[in-house]
């Protein structure tokens, strides 16, 4: 079996405060790491040696300067283009339509160099910690990648562990039948409600449906096998005939969508790798702090050197 690619959707860098270069990103680490930085070397170390990073094709002489370089001598690198223009066969882009296509985009732009091999796939911008990669690298190593059904995972986080303190936050909320998936809901308004306690609204905090604070989530880091690829791009081009018309100008086929359709089917199971770990990011401006905060407590605890890579 080919040994298994990450795939980091990078296309959206930047843009988190406006622009979409990497002059945006905010450094993180104690010698000016981002994120990404910290995600490619947990992945080394879990044995990971082929990356594939979806960006914009504006971004790449950046990428490759100021985050591909020193890494380069340790892993291969290579590159998907997120475009708008990357649309199925006999389809048109909506008259005015700006927006990307969506994370399931993103995904099947980055497994399409995957060839043979079993892939993650996880956001730039987030934290995820070296236990996540450690347990997604070995299921991708012994997973099944024969048979109708498509053997597939997903590291589950408690939703305790990734809530901000400083606003509401989008989260893929899970239910699991003896550690698989049986389906995953994307609620855009978690956090805490006005009791303290963990919840989500669909009605702009009018009212909270409370949640358990171990409620696994999913926060974008998924394990896919070669199989998936083709499944994807199927679910690619319903989005555009089902879909795309009832919102041409903001529709987006996001990456969890095509999961659970493939779950309805009974055409793929999905194991959830839990954690205890948690997860860093920066929703908020003033995230930021925190973010640096843990960094360097992981850095000062041995878990990281300095600088990243030598």
């Amino acid at each position: 079996m080919s040994e298994p690619v990450l795939v980091i959707m990078a296309a959206g860098l930047g843009s988190r405060y406006g622009g979409g270069g990497l002059k945006q990103v905010d450094p993180v680490g104690p010698c000016g790491e981002r994120i990404i930085d910290f995600s490619m070397y947990d992945a080394y170390k879990a044995g990971f040696r082929k990356v594939v990073c979806v960006i914009k094709r504006d971004m790449l002489e950046d990428f490759k300067k100021e985050i591909a370089a020193p890494i380069e001598k340790y892993m291969q690198i290579d590159y998907a283009f997120q475009e708008l223009t990357d649309i199925p066969e006999g389809c048109d882009i909506p008259e005015g339509r700006e927006k990307p296509w969506g994370t399931g985009h993103a995904a099947l732009c980055g497994a399409r160099l995957c060839g043979d091999a079993p892939y993650a796939v996880i956001n730039a911008d987030d934290f995820y910690g070296r236990e996540a990669y450690e347990k997604l690298y070995n299921f991708l190593k012994s997973a099944n990648l024969e048979g109708p059904v498509q053997d597939l995972c997903m590291v589950g986080y408690q939703v305790k562990n990734t809530i901000s303190e400083n606003g509401y936050v989008a989260r893929g909320v899970c239910a699991t039948e003896d550690g698989m998936l049986a389906q995953v809901v994307e609620r855009t308004k978690i956090g805490r409600t006005p009791d303290g306690t963990i919840g989500y609204s669909e009605d702009d905090g009018e009212t909270w449906v409370h949640i358990s604070p171990e409620t696994p989530v999913s926060m974008q880091f998924w394990g896919f096998t070669p199989g998936f690829t083709k499944s994807l791009e199927e679910e690619y081009v319903r989005f555009f005939s089902e879909d795309l018309p009832k919102n041409p100008l903001k529709g987006e086929f996001f990456l969890p969508f095509a999961v659970n359709a493939m779950l309805q089917q009974g055409r793929a199971t999905v194991r959830v790798l839990e954690t205890g770990g948690k997860w860093y990011g920066v929703t908020y401006r003033v995230d930021r702090q925190s973010v640096v905060d843990a960094l360097q407590e992981l850095t000062d605890k041995g878990e990281y050197p300095t600088p990243l890579w030598g």
